[in-house]
């Protein structure tokens, strides 16, 4: 019996947008509908790729040059792919990942200056002809997002603490994303309740792939 293969939902945004939430919730609704769902995040995934995350993330801000960051990123999303994405995907599982390649053209792609046509040279050695089915792009005013992010406490990292102006440029980058790549991402509006913008993306997935709210 041939196994359908399954799908790649990614949900991306700047600093405090509610991406881990509405990861965890739409994986949850995915399973209510029957599904195996697999919920996993980038910069991680497997211990591997988990690895590199912690050595990325335990140096200061500017330690790395950008374009190192986008080596260490690639090496650690190959290793998603390989271990995680295409294995569950291969028998038939939906995987909902906080954060994916989109992520390093807005932050390092554009943010930092390597250059969206460095970052997808990178893509395309390790993943080539591959992308997400869906995006979900949780835009929000970055004043909501900072203020969210001071709400919520705990150690800020090296984007967190940038200034006001990189985060625009952030939000602007990715809304420039979502136009390049409209057959695949969709815009949320982030700056509502949760459950509103859970409602909002379930409907988006249900459009999306025929299923029902």
């Amino acid at each position: 019996m041939e196994v359908t293969r399954g799908k790649f939902i990614t949900l991306e945004g700047g600093e405090g947008a509610g991406k881990s939430t509405q990861t965890k919730r739409l994986a949850e609704f995915l399973r209510r509908h029957g599904y195996e769902v697999i919920q996993t995040r980038e910069v991680g995934g497997p211990p591997s790729a988990e690895e590199i995350r912690e050595l990325w993330l335990s140096k200061g801000e500017d330690y790395w040059d950008p374009l190192t960051e986008v080596v260490l990123i690639s090496a650690a999303r190959r290793e998603h792919l390989t271990k995680t994405i295409w294995p569950a995907l291969d028998r038939g599982a939906w995987v909902v990942s906080d954060r994916f390649v989109d992520s390093t053209r807005a932050y390092q792609g554009i943010g930092l200056g390597v250059g969206l046509e460095m970052i997808d040279k990178f893509y395309n050695l390790i993943a080539p002809k591959f992308e997400p089915d869906l995006t979900l792009l949780l835009d929000m005013p970055v004043e909501g997002g900072l203020e969210r992010m001071v709400n919520r406490g705990g150690q800020d990292d090296r984007y967190e603490q940038k200034d006001v102006n990189f985060h625009e440029t952030l939000r602007a980058a990715y809304l420039t994303l979502a136009k390049k790549y409209a057959s695949r991402m969709i815009v949320i509006n982030g700056n509502q309740n949760p459950e509103a913008v859970q409602k909002e993306i379930g409907q988006a997935v249900s459009k999306r792939f025929g299923m029902t709210v």
